[in-house]
Order: C-alpha cells, then structure tokens, then sequence
C-alpha cells in the first residue's frame, strides 16, 4: 500500500528530476520551478515569487506544509540562506507562519497569493516608469 501524501509534496516536486536524500526517505521532484536566467531580480525574490505562484495555482493548500528550507535549497541548488531569505518574505506578506516543532505552513489562500504578485508587478512596472511611492499611492486612493 501506497502512503498518503503529505502536505509538502506540492514544493517537493519544484525542480523536474531532482531527487533528494535526507534521513533515510528518498523525495524526487516531478514540478519545475521557473527561474528565468534573464531575471535580473536577485535569486530569493525569484524563488519567493515562484512559491508565491504555487499558492496561487493551489499547488499548495491553505494549511499545507512546505518542506524545511534546508530540503528545499538542496532541491533548487541554492545557498539555504537564499531559501530561508525568500521564506522569510512570503511570511512577512502573511502568506506563511512559521511554526517551531510544527515547521511552514500557508495560512493565506490563492487569491492572496495572486493578489500580491499583481501587486509586487504594478510596484516593479511603477518603479520602471519612474513613479515615486507617493505618486503611486495617490494613483491608488483615487482609483
């Protein structure tokens, strides 16, 4: 009989082919994660954004778990620092708590997820143009 599978498999399955070993049980990833080599955004922005967009797509569920940061830098080759990094953000955008004994979990819903990457791309496009943050929130007060 199969096991069921766990909240985190949703991130387990970020990078295509990818296995990972740790503590005896073998995860291999099935998911790719997008990260354009063109981006100019440093490397914890990318990986925060493509988190970000797996909650959007449901890949991961409101009171899902993700994997220890540690498990998802070896699965992406970064520096756990980057993971930990981008982590950090997605929980400071209150799409994520984190949990001594109990590890990462989502407790924002998909649309708060999309919402926010619209938002963090109408930023980026508004800082493209020049706009300065003032001029950018009174473009939204009277919106």
């Amino acid at each position: 009989m199969m096991p069921a599978p766990s909240d985190c498999d949703a991130l387990r399955r970020l990078c295509r082919g990818v296995t990972l070993e740790r503590h005896g049980a073998i995860f291999i990833s099935t998911m790719l994660l997008r990260l354009p080599k063109g981006d100019p955004r440093p490397l914890h922005e990318q990986v925060a954004s493509a988190i970000r967009r797996a909650i959007a797509e449901g890949e991961c569920a409101v009171g899902g778990g993700l994997p220890p940061a540690r498990d998802l830098a070896a699965m992406l080759d970064l520096n756990p620092n980057t993971v930990l990094r981008a982590l950090r953000q997605l929980r400071d955008e209150g799409l994520l708590e984190f949990r001594r004994g109990r590890g990462i979990r989502v407790v924002a819903g998909p649309e708060y997820g999309e919402f926010t990457e619209q938002v963090r791309q109408i930023v980026a496009e508004a800082a493209r143009l020049g706009l300065s943050r003032d001029e950018l929130v009174e473009m939204i007060e009277t919106a």
